[in-house]
């Protein structure tokens, strides 16, 4: 058989280890995704092993194994690559499981050297196919005891066996059937999708870290927006994000908003996330506008021309977004650019009337580039005018970083030397000293210091 992924060194290690398994009398095929994708026609990210072999044999056979999972029938064969690095290939023992108490793992594991029962513990049919990489032909390679090729053609993502068996196991599954469905632009076959209606609630019992995992995943491989739809048809959403559902059919000013109601404009916004998007502006992406719901104000009747209002619903996004990421345990420094990009969305509204300090002061936010790319999915996502946009980036992309970030002419040093005593004040004259320089006012530490003598006076002795 002509070997279409000789180029793969990820391929390669798998395939030997594959060959050797098979020389020791073994049976030994490529499992789950990366054949699901190599029938696709898509890049494979991994390769997994799976074998009639007990872990206590794989472990003997290589040089170099580690075990992860070994009660379950899972280790890693290290092997080097080509450039000198490292390649790990999860190999793990062909296995019937018990019941699955926790609805994650199973209680217990009895292996197999039967690949066929093996499949069938596995979530869905695409999934659940083998791979020979040494057969003879391409035909010859693919072991499908469960239909997978079947749904692979007709686009359909379905569990094997009852679903409601697949997800009781594993309630994640449920989250998993959504994702797969999205990124590949397949639809959920109908028992499965009836299966996960049935039993959303049980999704809390997933723990939050893999929870977040699974949307993060979707809201960063592309078709955001049909995933968090599936969502929420599928009733999941108001169990894991419920802030997230509560935006549907909140209106919004039709002449910002043409568009629909904050849901739509979030989901127009998701639809626009890239494959490969950071963490960051996708999950700012879904929660700029969290806060509208909470701050929604229509019209007042009595007021000619007026319209609905969110007043403060950045400061209410804010200290919302910095719930959810709390609830879905992001760290301090993952969530800190999350919550700049849902505190400063607003701002590129006053973007022509900053002074200049405030505008390089804005411009030298941490990551600016994604304030301007939500910045773009905002506009697009609603009136579609980019004149603020359009400014910004000039701004930004013209502007070198020692005029936006220059080298400080004053300092608390320069003030104390000036006679200042340290105080809480310190911070408000180092700021006006700045504001001077980046307006071009103060161009020397005495011009600085001139500035700070005209608001705050001598400094006094004594």
């Amino acid at each position: 058989m002509r070997d279409p992924w000789k180029d793969n060194s990820r391929y390669r290690a798998a395939r030997e280890i594959v060959v050797a398994l098979r020389a020791a009398g073994h049976k030994a095929y490529f499992a789950g995704g990366c054949v699901r994708d190599l029938l696709l026609g898509m890049e494979a990210k991994d390769f997994d092993v799976a074998t009639s072999a007990t872990p206590d044999i794989a472990m003997g056979m290589f040089t170099k194994t580690y075990s992860v999972g070994a009660h379950f029938g899972v280790v890693l064969v290290c092997t080097p690559g080509e450039d000198g690095s490292e390649i790990a290939t999860e190999v793990a023992t062909f296995r019937h499981d018990g019941a699955y108490s926790d609805g994650r793992r199973p209680d217990a594991v009895r292996f197999s050297t039967d690949p066929r029962e093996d499949v069938q513990r596995r979530d869905f049919t695409i999934n659940g196919m083998l791979f020979d990489p040494l057969a003879d032909s391409h035909e010859a390679a693919i072991l499908d005891f469960v239909g997978g090729r079947e749904d692979l053609t007709n686009h359909l993502v379905r569990t094997i066996g009852v679903a409601k068996d697949r997800f009781s196991e594993d309630k994640l599954r449920m989250l998993r059937a959504v994702r797969f469905a999205s990124r590949l632009e397949f639809e959920i076959e109908a028992q499965t999708a009836e299966a996960i209606n049935e039993l959303a609630g049980e999704i809390t019992q997933v723990s939050l870290e893999r929870i977040c995992d699974e949307l993060t995943l979707m809201l960063t491989e592309g078709h955001a927006r049909r995933a968090f739809e599936m969502l929420c048809e599928l009733g999941l959403l108001q169990h894991i994000l419920p802030e997230a559902v509560k935006m549907r059919g909140v209106e919004q000013p039709p002449q910002f908003h043409p568009e629909g109601d904050v849901w739509v404009h979030t989901m127009l916004l998701l639809e626009k996330l890239k494959p490969g998007a950071s963490v960051a502006l996708a999950w700012g992406a879904l929660l700029h506008d969290i806060g509208k719901p909470a701050t929604f104000r229509p019209p007042d009747p009595k007021k000619a021309g007026d319209r609905i209002r969110f007043d403060g619903h950045v400061e209410v996004g804010v200290r919302m977004a910095e719930t959810i990421l709390g609830r879905l345990r992001f760290s301090n420094e993952e969530a800190e650019q999350i919550i700049a990009l849902v505190k400063n969305h607003m701002r590129f509204g006053d973007i022509l009337q900053m002074r200049e300090s405030t505008l390089k002061r804005f411009l030298r936010l941490p990551k600016f580039d994604e304030h301007l790319a939500l910045h773009w999915m905002d506009c697009m996502s609603a009136h579609g005018d980019l004149k603020l946009y359009e400014f910004a980036k000039e701004r930004y992309e013209a502007a070198p970083v020692e005029e936006i970030r220059p080298k400080l002419l004053v300092t608390g040093r320069d003030l104390i030397a000036a006679g200042y005593r340290p105080s809480p004040q310190f911070k408000e004259m180092l700021e006006a000293a700045e504001d001077a320089q980046l307006e071009g006012v103060a161009t020397t530490t005495e011009e600085g210091l001139a500035v700070v003598r005209a608001r705050w006076g001598e400094p006094h002795d004594g």
